[in-house]
Formats: structure tokens, C-alpha cells, sequence
């Protein structure tokens, strides 16, 4: 059992990136339990990436707070690609004018794992922004849960919020549950939300293998370009490697990219 706790001040005018990674590097039972603060500073701007790649006897409970005071940015991105159960717990609270925050994920799981993402996003001023995008692609009896909340006080006037949850179940037996969630009390925002739940479009897929392209391999790019616009937004090429390498063997082809 692990429990670590991280405390990252980011100060005034600062600037941070930061990547986060949890990989078994073998079967014995683990269980991380992790708590992460994050206090965004006036103007400081946090690029924070997870990626969580544990195997199947490794569960994982992920904590993260994040204060962000006025003209802040913070940015995180998740990657769930294995572990028994995973649980990713994120909670954002705007405290200053002009702040925006972005959540976006990529969940690709398979066997009997299960992923969880719960994420809160706390409007108290005005003038701000939030935006959540994630992915989800579930195989064989593997459980997916969004659980998205946006909360917009009274005070918090101006507000753009953005909220979406979309899903790819590929086999029957593959689980997603979700539930977008917005809790507005002012009365001029901009809020949006919403979810989608299928399986790969046949006509693209037959006009895929009409070019010749195997049925393995097409499924795989439209699942990789299904994800892409969340790949779009990393900022590291380094990371933007090593995520397309593993979507590729997730999916267990060679989708041609110079990795």
C-alpha cells in the first residue's frame, strides 16, 4: 500500500509542467492511494499530465485539488490505460476573475478493469472559463464511470462552461456509466453538457476496408481518431509519443507513426 501526498505551489507569474505516471512494474497486489494540491498563484499557468498504465492486480484512488486564483491557467490531462480499478478524483475551484480551467481524458480499458472519473468543477467568479472532454473505449467486461459536476455560484456571472463525456462500448458486455451535471445559480452563463454512447460507424468502417485496409487496422484508426482531439491539445511532443505508442498497442497494430 502507498500514500503519497504531493503539494504544488505554483506562484505568481509562474509556469509548470508536470507528468504523473503510475506503471506496475510487477503482478504483486498494489494499492496507491494518492492525494495531490495544486494552488495556482494570479496568472501561473499548470500543464499537469497523468498517465496510469498499472496491470490488472494494481488499483489505484487518485485525489487531486486545485485552486486557481484570478487570470490562472491550469490544464490536466488523463490517461487511464490499465489497473484493476482506478478511480480518479479531480476537483477545481476558481477563485479569481479570468481564471480557466481544462480537464480532458483518455480511458482505453479492457478484460473486467474498471475506470472512474469524477470531476468538479467550482465557478465562484466571473469572467471565467472551464472545459472537460473525455474519451472512453471499453472492451470485453470492462466498466467505465463519468460522474461530471459543474458548479456556478450566484457571484459567478460570465461564465462559459463546457462539459462532454463520449463512449465507444466494443463488446456487449462492456459497461459505461455517465452522468454530466451542471448546478448553475447565476442567470448569464454560457453552459453546455452532454454525453454520447455507441459502437463504430459500419459505413465508415466498410469504406475503410473498401481501400483495402484490414478489419484490425480500421477499427484501430477510427478509434485513434476518435480520441485525437484530446491528443491535439498535449503540449509535450515527448508525451504525445508515448501516449500514440500505447493507444497503438492497446489496440495491437502498427497505426505508422514515427513513434
Amino acid at each position: 500500500m502507498v500514500q503519497p501526498r504531493n503539494l504544488i505551489v505554483v506562484g505568481e507569474n509562474s509556469q509548470v509542467q508536470i507528468i504523473e505516471r503510475h506503471q506496475s512494474l510487477t503482478d504483486h497486489p498494489v494499492f496507491t492511494n494518492s492525494v495531490t494540491e495544486v494552488f495556482a498563484e494570479k496568472r501561473a499557468i499548470v500543464d499537469y499530465y497523468k498517465i496510469q498504465n498499472d496491470r490488472d492486480s494494481a488499483s489505484l484512488i487518485d485525489n487531486t485539488f486545485v485552486e486557481q486564483k484570478e487570470e490562472s491557467y491550469c490544464f490536466l490531462h488523463t490517461f487511464s490505460f490499465g489497473g484493476k480499478l482506478t478511480r480518479n478524483n479531480l476537483n477545481f475551484y476558481q477563485k479569481g476573475e479570468r481564471s480557466e480551467s481544462t480537464l480532458k481524458g483518455i480511458t482505453i480499458i479492457e478484460g473486467k478493469q474498471h475506470v472512474d472519473h469524477n470531476t468538479l468543477v467550482h465557478h465562484t467568479s466571473p469572467n471565467c472559463e472551464s472545459h472537460q472532454d473525455y474519451k472512453g473505449i471499453f472492451a470485453d467486461n470492462s466498466v467505465g464511470v463519468f460522474n461530471g459536476r459543474v458548479m456556478v455560484d450566484k457571484e459567478a456571472q460570465k461564465i462559459n462552461a463546457f462539459q462532454s463525456n463520449n463512449n465507444i462500448l466494443m463488446d456487449d458486455k462492456a459497461t459505461i456509466n455517465s452522468k454530466p451535471q451542471l448546478e448553475i445559480f447565476a442567470d448569464d452563463v454560457k453552459c453546455s453538457h452532454g454525453c454520447t454512447i455507441g459502437q463504430l460507424d459500419e459505413e465508415s468502417l466498410f469504406y475503410l476496408r473498401s481501400r483495402g485496409i484490414p478489419l484490425k487496422e480500421a477499427r484501430a484508426l477510427l478509434m485513434y481518431a476518435f480520441a485525437n482531439n484530446v491528443m491535439e491539445s498535449v503540449k509535450i511532443p515527448e508525451i504525445k509519443k508515448r501516449i500514440t505508442h500505447q493507444i497503438a498497442l492497446k489496440l495491437g497494430v502498427n497505426l505508422g507513426y514515427d513513434l
